[in-house]
């Protein structure tokens, strides 16, 4: 009777608590449609430095982007676009595109390619269809176009836009608006990209590691004036010799007979088209030189030199310093577009050019660049401006960030050592356990895949939805199943699949069970045998490393008076502050009252007005961290250039 009893009495009460829930549930949605805006009024929004041109809403259907291709099955949603001018020089375009009803209440910020220098609406359309709130940027680089920036000689604002300043500002508009239109702001941010996307990546989570939770960074290009340096060694190489250059028909020659001695030997099947770890086939070209002369099936003297220097990567003539990795083995029928990017209906050119010529100007000469004086240019030009080498994501990890890095291991465009090389020192720079460094960036290399597609390997996989996963759930992922379809083509069918491992791991078959189908591998070790490999000087990684942040940390801008001082250090192993002289400090924009160099030459202090900051809160509701932008210019060694960091602080309003 007590037990029945008992029941009787709960009842009336969990129907009062769920009335009460219910009730709650109406009056915050209530509050929340209240405060929330249409969106033809998010004209309206302030943002710093920035102009609204569109609010629109658009319906369900089909939407065709301005001059491009008409993009179906996208749900109705609510697109602004914006121009952001945080200089004289700069002209930012963002795009932010928010579902009109069945928000999950993510925001997703999304990369660009090459210069960028154009809005990607399709990366706004598949974030959209994930019910994302979205944002893209031109990264302020137009009119440069995806493979070429020379556009921007003379414009160092906007080379500083192109490597921080724009993804960081879209970030913070995005934020702003989204919280105006939805009436709350987004649980979750997440940030995914490949090649610049990947730089863009690894710049947020280094400089401004609040802007994201979750970060998915493939291919990144972030050691810039290096992997620029490359694309000119690979012009210059077989240009500058006579019959150095390898025609496409013998890079197939030369690829044929990498799989031929590899293919199976380095933990993959004898069946397969690709290499597994192509740091394992050590293959000389030399095989394949033609005893006399030239022919069809051979390659002569000259040509296995380039294709040796294309496997070596560029080195320092005077001190023969690795200046960037080479090219894997298995990538061969990738460099005809390095060799000669006229052959693709450009510029005699090396392949992306643009960064050389805003350090060296328009009219160097890529035949005679000196890679000991010329590269120590660009770097004094450009490193502070556009590479983002540090491993120190300290900030990033600490705040529970989770950083899910991936690349094609036959790749030709970006150096997947390189990749490689950053997750090591991560480790080994930091004294971290392989453990700790797992805790919150985790990398995945694809074998067979190129450059953020294609390529003969399983190359379709989706990583964003383990990385939310890691994110909301904290379940870290430990495999990702990849696709290879018949030609390429989802409508031929599926070929095969394949986990990918998180590194140092790799895929083994289990000597049963359909070999194409991933469920008959495992994730192992590779025994501990890395294949050893050559870091670059330590000059052309992380010579600077700049670190940043504010007193106060928590800022009431209610009290508009009195001051707040910036304190601009390198850590133990970065060069000093005596050799990469600070000027021209500004915080958001706003210039410095004073400053000084203190700390033996490894500290600048800078103190600017409180009132400067009213307006800014960051995309973020108060008291919550939000990473402010400290910009400034850097001499060294007779040269100038400009810089981003990004301190955390707390806003009180």
């Amino acid at each position: 009777m007590l037990s029945q009893g008992s029941c009787q009495d709960r009842q009336p009460r969990a129907t009062g608590v769920a009335l009460f829930v219910l009730l709650l549930a109406v009056a915050v949605s209530f509050s929340r449609a209240a405060i929330a805006a249409t969106c033809e009024s998010l004209t309206s929004v302030a943002i710093p430095d920035a102009t609204i041109t569109l609010a629109q809403s658009v319906p369900v259907g089909t939407f065709t982007p301005p001059g491009g291709t008409p993009i179906a099955g996208l749900p109705a949603f609510c697109r602004v676009a914006l121009t952001i001018t945080p200089s004289t020089d700069s002209h930012i375009n963002v795009e932010v595109w928010m579902p009109a009803t069945g928000w999950n209440g993510r925001y997703q910020g999304t990369g660009g390619g090459g210069y960028t220098g154009a809005i990607s609406y399709a990366s706004l359309a598949a974030g959209l269809q994930l019910n994302n709130a979205v944002a893209n940027t031109d990264m302020g680089t137009a009119p440069a176009t995806v493979l070429d920036g020379t556009a921007l000689v003379g414009h160092p604002e906007r080379w500083l836009d192109f490597g921080s300043r724009s993804t960081h500002e879209m970030t913070v508009a995005a934020k702003t608006l989204v919280q105006a239109f939805y009436g709350t702001p987004a649980r979750y941010s997440y940030f995914t990209g490949c090649s610049t996307g990947g730089h863009q990546a690894l710049e947020e989570a280094q400089i401004f590691p609040d802007d994201y939770d979750g970060i998915l960074g493939g291919a990144p290009g972030h050691n810039r004036t290096h992997l620029h340096t490359a694309f000119v060694w690979d012009y210059a190489v077989p240009h500058k010799s006579p019959g150095a250059f390898i025609p496409f028909s013998k890079l197939v020659l030369l690829n044929t007979a990498v799989l031929a001695a590899c293919v199976g030997k380095d933990g993959g099947l004898a069946t397969d088209a690709f290499l597994t770890d192509p740091r394992e086939c050590t293959l000389d070209p030399a095989i394949l030189q033609c005893p006399l002369g030239d022919a069809p099936s051979c390659l002569t003297a000259a040509q296995v030199d380039t294709a040796k220097k294309f496997y070596g990567g560029p080195r320092n003539p005077r001190t023969q310093a690795l200046i960037y990795p080479g090219w894997p083995r298995g990538s061969e029928l990738g460099w005809a577009f390095l060799e000669d990017p006229a052959l693709f209906g450009l510029p005699a050119a090396p392949a992306f050019e643009g960064i050389t010529t805003w350090a060296l100007g328009l009219h160097y000469n890529p035949l005679t660049v000196d890679f000991d004086s010329d590269m120590a240019k660009v770097d004094a030009v450009l490193a502070p401006t556009v590479n983002f080498m540090s491993t120190d994501l300290s900030r990033f990890s600490e705040r529970g960030g989770k950083f899910i890095a991936y690349h094609g291991f036959a790749d030709a465009i970006v150096s997947p050592q390189d990749t490689i090389n950053y997750y090591k020192r991560i480790l080994d720079e930091q004294t971290l356990t392989p453990e700790e460094e797992a805790s919150f960036i985790r990398l995945f290399m694809v074998p067979g895949m190129g450059h953020c597609s294609g390529g003969p390997g399983p190359n379709v996989f989706d990583a964003l939805s383990p990385l939310v996963k890691w994110v909301e759930q904290g379940v870290a992922p430990t495999r990702i199943v990849a696709t290879k379809y018949v030609n390429d083509s989802p409508a031929q069918g599926t070929q095969m699949t394949r986990p990918l491992c998180a590194y140092p791991q790799e895929a083994r078959y289990l000597g049963s069970g359909d070999p194409t189908s991933a469920t008959n591998f495992i994730c192992i070790a590779d025994g501990g045998d890395d294949p050893a490999s050559e870091l670059p000087a330590r000059e052309y990684l992380a010579p600077l490393v700049l670190q940043a942040r504010m007193e106060p940390e928590v800022i009431n801008l209610g009290n508009g008076s009195g001051a707040i001082t910036a304190f601009i250090t390198v850590p133990p192993g970065s060069d000093s502050l005596t050799q990469w002289v600070i000027d021209s400090l500004a915080l958001e924009g706003s210039p410095a009252v004073s400053s000084a160099l203190i700390g033996n030459g490894r500290t600048f202090m800078a103190t600017f007005n409180r009132k400067d900051l009213t307006g800014f809160t960051g995309g973020a509701p108060a008291r919550q961290p939000v990473d402010l932008m400290l910009t400034g210019t850097l001499q060294h060694n007779g040269s100038h250039s400009l810089f981003s960091v990004g301190p955390t602080v707390r806003l009180l309003r």
